[in-house]
This record gives C-alpha cells, sequence and structure tokens, in this order.
C-alpha cells in the first residue's frame, strides 16, 4: 500500500482552497481558541507556529490591544494572505507575518511569553526538534499551547467549503490525493505527544484529547 507523502508546506496550489477552508471556520474555531488565549494573557508578545492566513493572530488582536504577534509559515502564498488579512483589519502595526520553519525559530532565547500553534502538529517531521525550540524561545514562565484539529469544521461546513471551490481547486485537490500528497489530518496519540515532550525540558505540560483534536498546554 502506497503511503502518504509527508509535507510541512501546504502546496502552493492549494493554498487558495486552504485560505477558503480556514476563512469559514473563523467564527466557530479560531474566535473561541483566541478568547481562550486572551482570558490567561492579555499583553505581551506571541509566535504562532504554522499561522497560515493569519486568522487566529486578528482574533487575538481584536480581543487585546497590547499584545502583538509574530506568525510563521512555510508557504509565502499563505504569509502574503496573513499580510493582507492583518492590513486589511487594521492590525498591520501588532502583527507581523515572515515566511519560517518552527524547527529553526530565528528569534533569540527567551523572546516569548507565549507561542501558539494550531493544526500543525500532525504534519511535523521533526516535531521533537520543533518543541525544543519552543521551549528555547519562550521567556520562563511563559506557556506554549498547541492544538492540533483534525478538523476545525462540521460537515455543513466541509459541503460549504466544497461548494465555494473553483474547478482548478477541485482538480488540484483530487490530483494530490491521488498522489498520497494532501494527506487527510490525523491528530498524533497520546503517548507519541508524551514522548516527544519528555524529550525536552518541559517538566509543567497537560494533554488532552478529544474526539477529533488533541490539546497541549505546556510551561516553561
Amino acid at each position: 500500500m502506497k503511503q502518504w507523502i509527508k509535507i510541512e508546506r501546504i502546496p502552493g496550489l492549494l493554498a487558495s482552497a486552504y485560505i477558503k477552508a480556514t476563512r469559514l471556520v473563523i467564527d466557530s474555531y479560531y474566535r473561541p481558541v483566541a478568547e481562550e488565549i486572551v482570558s490567561t494573557m492579555d499583553k505581551g508578545l506571541i509566535l504562532d507556529l504554522g499561522t497560515g492566513p493569519g486568522y487566529l493572530p486578528v482574533e487575538i488582536a481584536k480581543k487585546a490591544p497590547e499584545i502583538n504577534i509574530i506568525g510563521i509559515d512555510l508557504s509565502r502564498k499563505l504569509i502574503k494572505a496573513a499580510r493582507s488579512n492583518a492590513d486589511s483589519a487594521g492590525f498591520d502595526q501588532r502583527l507581523t507575518f515572515k515566511v519560517g520553519d518552527s524547527a529553526r525559530l530565528r528569534f533569540k532565547d527567551d523572546s516569548f511569553d507565549m507561542v501558539i500553534s494550531t493544526g500543525m502538529l500532525h504534519s511535523l517531521k521533526n516535531p521533537n526538534r520543533v518543541f525544543r525550540e519552543i521551549y528555547r524561545v519562550l521567556k520562563h514562565g511563559g506557556q506554549a499551547w498547541v492544538y492540533d484539529p483534525a478538523s476545525t469544521g462540521s460537515g455543513h461546513k466541509k459541503k460549504e467549503w466544497e461548494a465555494s471551490l473553483a474547478l482548478h481547486e477541485k482538480f488540484l485537490l483530487w490530483v494530490f490525493t491521488g498522489l498520497k500528497i494532501h494527506q487527510p489530518a490525523k491528530p498524533l496519540r497520546f503517548q507519541t505527544i508524551r514522548s516527544i515532550i519528555e524529550a525536552t525540558d518541559f517538566k509543567d505540560y497537560q494533554i488532552e484529547e478529544r474526539k477529533d483534536e488533541v490539546r497541549i498546554k505546556m510551561r516553561k
């Protein structure tokens, strides 16, 4: 049986379809996550790994005027979209988006009050290295929240997304799926996640398994 090819970057040809999918769950997923983050932290500097089109940083910025966020992603097209979204929302001075690799962060030690990530963990080729980098750039006492949903939308949202796709987007999804490149999201198991965390210097952590999502909260 042919195995899925694990990729960390959303292929440029699929970027527009991915943007449409994530836009549909701003209200149902990103906004509640933003509210949870802001309830814990109302000022400081946050790093968002795998930021995509930047919808989560925008939602956080709406709720906390004293939070600044740097978002990184491997996809240049998604970073371009994130910058456009931040500018349209009027947060371009507080939100910064850069092309970057979560396994090789270009930031100094102890730089961030919080590190967040949604929907990236299952796609990582070297999660151990990413988690070590998260620990390195966090300030002492800082928190890292890694949320990894298998799906951020209901079946209704999926149908709405599919209906919004142009013919060329549907064709590209079909091609990538046939080539075993467009891999369906599947959260990592508890034991796997615990072994990844315990290979770092994180000692204070919680892992919560839900039906279609895993949520990890770590403190340095």
